[in-house]
């Protein structure tokens, strides 16, 4: 009978660590970025009842808080909040505020794990959490941990103006145009763009005087980090970024092109005509393009301009280009929801008689 006993607890112990290790595995995947910037972990992040935990320390370092750990007590203070949470417990505190965690803090062998979301929120933090891609992205505030260039990274030099959505403003949309222009001439085959962390790049249209791109999917309603670096096109590096919050309302815009259709072949002048919103914003941008990796971006002599939507819906603006017979043409236009900020896209390849 003992030695039924102990096999017993022995198969038990084994079951225990095999579905840790299944845990673990399934989590193992999860990228977490502070600020676009990847933190890793070791042990790696865990998936527990939905939420994504992760260890202790390496998360309340990044995001600027100093953290004492004592007793199964975690006592964490950073940019002028304290929290506290407990081993086991649901039961925390932000400020001296209690709240109700979903799922307890917990120790797998010799590592401490903790909410990350909760703890990114308590810190004031935005956390975006991409089911698709098992990416976690946290975004500071203004002057917070991980913000501007790292030592020895490009000098500061404020390149972007006309900020869409503004600078931290709020919009009604969960998938609202994302655009700026450049206050002075780029490189556009050097411009990288990242949406809370995330490489954004092939979804955006680029020239020498500005991006504009719509969100592949819609947003969480959580404040929202753009970050853009590149060239100028005399050479000095630049990266810069700013923050808005998406809100609740639903995808309501639409935009459908008449002419031209994907694949004409157009003069140096046509006719871009379609129908979108009422009284929708339409930005256009049209020029020679290689479309490396599948990036529209433009160089000098290409075409943007923009413009407004009829009661009905109805559009038309006529693009005149210089572009050698036979070249490849990117067109993107962009229709942006008057109220809602809502973005609708199409873009299409067309080629130079």
């Amino acid at each position: 009978m003992r030695s039924i006993s102990v096999l017993r607890r022995s198969l038990a112990t084994l079951a225990t660590c095999a579905a840790v290790a299944v845990v673990s595995a399934a989590a193992s995947a999860v990228t977490v970025t502070v600020n676009g910037q990847l933190v890793p972990f070791n042990p790696p992040p865990i998936m527990r009842a939905g939420r994504v935990f992760v260890p202790l320390r390496g998360v309340f370092e990044r995001l600027g808080a100093s953290v004492v750990y004592q007793g199964g007590v975690i006592n964490a203070t950073g940019n002028g909040r304290a929290i506290s949470l407990q081993i086991g417990s649901t039961t925390a505190t932000v400020g001296g505020q209690p709240r109700t965690l979903d799922t307890p803090p917990f120790i797998v062998g010799a590592s401490t794990y903790v909410p990350l979301r909760f703890v990114g929120e308590a810190l004031g933090a935005g956390v975006n959490f991409d089911a698709a891609n098992q990416l976690v992205a946290l975004t500071t505030g203004p002057g917070g941990p991980g913000q501007g260039p790292p030592p020895g990274g490009p000098p500061h030099v404020e390149v972007l103006v006309h900020h869409q959505p503004e600078r931290d403003s709020s919009v009604g949309s969960v998938r609202p145009t994302i655009s700026a222009d450049f206050n002075q001439p780029v490189d556009p085959g050097s411009v990288r763009i990242s949406l809370d962390g995330r490489d954004v790049t092939a979804l955006a249209t680029i020239s020498t005087s500005g991006f504009i791109f719509a969100p592949a999917s819609p947003l969480q309603s959580i404040p929202h980090q753009v970050q853009v670096a590149g060239k100028l096109s005399n050479g000095p590096p630049f990266e810069n970024m700013w923050h808005f919050q998406t809100g609740t309302q639903a995808a309501v815009n639409e935009l459908h092109l008449s002419s031209p259709v994907d694949g004409a072949v157009v003069g140096p002048g046509f006719v871009v005509s379609g129908h979108t919103m009422p009284n929708a914003h339409v930005h256009i941008i049209a020029g020679a393009t290689a479309s490396v990796g599948g990036v529209f971006a433009f160089g000098a002599g290409s075409y943007g301009g923009d413009t407004i939507a009829d009661g009905n819906g109805n559009f038309s603006q006529s693009i005149s280009l210089q572009t050698v017979p036979g070249a490849a043409i990117g067109l993107t236009v962009i229709s942006t929801d008057p109220v809602t900020k809502e973005a609708a896209e199409k873009k299409l390849r067309l080629h130079a008689q």
